[in-house]
């Protein structure tokens, strides 16, 4: 038996309860391990709110990032052994498994030796943010000089565009509702911060670029507001949307992007990960960029225990954080 989180009906952080259940031994290519932490993400909130495009079956086991140890191998699993530290990426299903827990059985595939000189807290702030972040430089190319708009900037991905940006030689732009963050944000290495309820974002780009406009746009909210950060893209610039926290429907910003020659495009971080090659090449950067310290996990708060995941995901939600909400077993 292990202590586990599970939720019976979609809802709010309250919806969150610590059950017992039966663990087993893990099956062919899977691993069973101890959970040391794990790092929280806007998808498992939408998942849980049913609010996600995968629909849970109920009851529904919850999280998908984070760092363990593992403690038994199942057949076929040669890659990992008892004791080694290992990551866990968020590159399954919701609910198909769930690492809210003491211990959990998760295929081998998802996982990653856990890089040396980080802690538990930042191991499990890895992976689901610069490999979503990691668009930047692998699509958009981003280059010296070119700048990079990057809305919702104080979340996790936020700040690892900001830093992936940064190392590219670009020029990291920060957009964010008001200016109370912005201070924090410029510490965390954003070039230029954007209040975008105070400022005019299209003529603030206009100005820090010279007049050429961003390479790209990183968005996370969607909605109307596309519109205003495709006038502010250079010519043949990238809209990245990769998700809808505003709620509301995305339009196509047509006539800015016709004149300008711009496109507009989805994105998620299993595009690279379900294509092994650019997996691996990513991986790679990612895994150097941590050791010559360009990219450095932000941790915003830490909770320690199951009990606290209500009040972890609560704070989450709460627009609050600059950086990851990390959970420690």
């Amino acid at each position: 038996m292990t202590r586990a989180i599970r939720f019976h009906t979609t809802g709010g952080p309250e919806q969150l309860t610590i059950e017992d259940l039966p663990l087993g031994a893990p099956g062919p290519g899977e691993v069973r391990l101890t959970v040391s932490a794990v790092g929280l993400n806007r998808a498992e909130a939408m998942y849980r709110a049913g609010k996600y495009p995968v629909q849970p079956t109920l009851p529904s086991l919850i999280g998908y990032e984070g760092v363990g140890t593992i403690i038994a191998l199942g057949e076929g699993v040669n890659d990992y052994a008892v004791g080694q530290r290992v990551c866990v990426l968020p590159m399954i299903s919701q609910g198909d498994y769930g690492i809210w827990a003491e211990e959990a059985i998760v295929p081998a595939r998802i996982l990653l030796p856990a890089p040396e000189g980080l802690s538990d807290e930042q191991a499990a702030a890895i992976w689901m943010q610069y490999m979503t972040a990691f668009a930047i430089i692998e699509v958009a190319e981003l280059g010296v000089g070119e700048a990079a708009i990057i809305p919702a900037a104080s979340s996790s991905v936020g700040l690892a565009a900001i830093q992936l940006s940064n190392w590219a030689g670009g020029v990291s732009i920060a957009a964010t509702r008001t200016s109370a963050k912005a201070e924090a944000l410029r510490a965390l290495g954003a070039q230029h911060v954007i209040a975008t309820e105070e400022e005019d974002l299209v003529e603030r780009v206009m100005d820090i670029t010279s007049g050429e406009g961003a390479r790209c746009a990183f968005d996370p909210v969607g909605g109307p507001y596309v519109d205003t950060l495709a006038r502010a893209l250079a010519p043949r610039g990238i809209l990245f949307v990769y998700g809808g926290l505003s709620g509301e429907p995305t339009p196509y910003p047509h006539w800015p992007m016709a004149f300008k020659g711009c496109s507009m495009r989805g994105w998620v971080a299993s595009e690279i990960w379900n294509h092994p090659e650019r997996f691996e090449r990513a991986r790679k950067r990612i895994e150097q960029g941590l050791a010559n310290g360009h990219l450095q996990p932000v941790i915003a708060k830490t909770f320690d225990g199951l009990e606290a995941l209500p009040e972890a995901n609560a704070f989450l939600e709460s627009n609050q954080q600059v950086g990851k909400v990390v959970v420690r077993f």
